[in-house]
């Protein structure tokens, strides 16, 4: 297949969604066994289970900076075939524990190390992805494609709520976790081969001896760089609140039976993965108008913006739909803003845009390793549940408001400046 057809770049775009979905599936799927086995019947409490969601985003901050530097020593299509075996054995290894642990107290261990060992083999993720999106597409299509990426990892987090809920229901907590690891797994095999035949070989971060050259460190001097890693922080802590608590909050917080709680987690989540489809083709669109830097300053302070807003809103609403089409704007308004993201990163990387794209993550993560366990203490307070989602509104704004001083300069896959930005 001819790696420059329009029909081969997007081919890989589907690849990279599909891996995104089952990769974010399987990390997820601990949140909703969390929510109706661990924290109750299993004798977990929240903060400690807090600290299991927590344990996997210390591994995979900390290992995010050395997997960026991975990832542009051996290629993208090896690094997330990596992702894909590895994170699916752990996923399945979590099934074991039933037999293995006899206490609440084994149960939680157990899960902190295989959670935070899951966390070390999904940190090529992203920045694997964001990498191969920038071999692959030209730069008029490059926030689209990433939205599209960051898309599919928010379309299995959706249906994570309802199926893996459902997996549960059906085989047992522990076979479903064997299930939806083993899928991931073969899944890994599915991109390996197929990945290695449509990348395009001349990538030079993939097969030519510039992936041997020295890495620029210097990169992570940049101004940009260091402004958008601190506004993803932001992004990260409002993000990872919903993620890992949101099932919970309609179960134990609003009484919301488990089923619709299950339905209502997955149409807030399939909202964002909705806005992050559409923020990328936005995103591309009000660029060609105003400029780059101008059109995703744009997007981002609005999108986070609004993101703040409807999130009070759904603070203050009285029913189960208001707050559900609330917090639907929400995550929407937030997912618009992913794309872009990524895009800058690693327009600012060049040949070492694997490395920039971690960094950038690593801070993303820093701030969603936070909020799990942060979350249910503040709730605990006298702020409460509503307070606790209204520090996250302040946090989420106030990173929009940080790209008012960010204007990046692109760099083409050399580590050179591009004309146009």
């Amino acid at each position: 297949m001819n790696p420059q057809s329009n029909r081969s770049r997007w081919s890989i775009i589907l690849l990279l969604m599909a891996l995104a979905g089952l990769a974010h599936f399987n990390r997820i799927a601990i949140s909703v066994a969390g929510a109706e086995v661990f924290i109750g019947e299993g004798g977990i409490g929240e903060t400690r289970m807090g600290w299991v969601y927590t344990a996997f985003l210390i591994v995979y901050t900390l290992g995010m900076i050395p997997g960026g530097w991975l990832i542009d020593r051996i290629g993208p299509v090896r690094a997330l075939t990596v992702l894909g075996l590895g994170m699916g054995i752990f996923a399945g290894l979590t099934g074991l524990l039933d037999w293995v642990a006899h206490t609440p107290l084994q149960l939680w261990i157990g899960l902190l190390l295989i959670r935070g060992f899951a966390g070390l083999w999904n940190t090529p993720l992203h920045p694997g992805a964001a990498h191969v999106v920038s071999d692959v597409m030209p730069p008029s299509r490059r926030a689209t494609a990433n939205g599209m990426v960051t898309a599919g990892a928010l379309i299995g987090i959706a249906f994570c709520y309802p199926v893996f809920g459902l997996l549960i229901d059906r085989l047992t907590w522990p076979w479903a976790f064997f299930v939806s690891g083993a899928a991931l797994v073969g899944f890994g095999v599915v991109w390996h081969l197929t990945a290695s035949r449509l990348v395009p070989s001349h990538a030079p971060a993939v097969e030519t001896p510039s992936m041997r050259a020295p890495v620029d460190w210097s990169i992570l001097k940049r101004r940009e760089l260091w402004l958008i890693s601190l506004s993803y922080t932001a992004f990260g802590y409002f993000q990872y609140l919903f993620f890992y608590w949101m099932d919970y909050y309609f179960k134990e917080v609003l009484r919301v039976n488990k089923v619709d709680a299950r339905n209502d987690s997955f149409w807030i989540t399939l909202a964002q993965a909705a806005g992050m489809a559409l923020g990328g083709l936005c995103t591309d669109s009000i660029c060609r108008w105003i400029g780059v830097a101008r059109g995703r300053r744009v997007i981002v302070m609005t999108g986070m913006g609004i993101a703040a807003l409807a999130a009070l809103v759904a603070v203050s609403a009285r029913s189960e739909s208001n707050v559900v089409l609330a917090l639907s704007v929400s995550m929407g308004a937030l997912g618009m803003c992913e794309g872009v993201f990524w895009t800058t990163a690693t327009d600012i990387g060049g040949r070492n845009r694997g490395l920039v794209a971690a960094f950038m993550n690593a801070f993303g993560n820093f701030g969603g390793l936070i909020s799990p366990t942060l979350t249910p203490v503040l709730a605990r307070s006298s702020l409460g549940w509503p307070g606790a989602i209204t520090v996250a509104c302040a946090i989420v704004a106030a990173g929009g408001f940080v790209w008012y001083w960010i204007t990046p300069t692109p760099r083409g896959s050399d580590g050179t400046s591009t004309p146009g930005a």
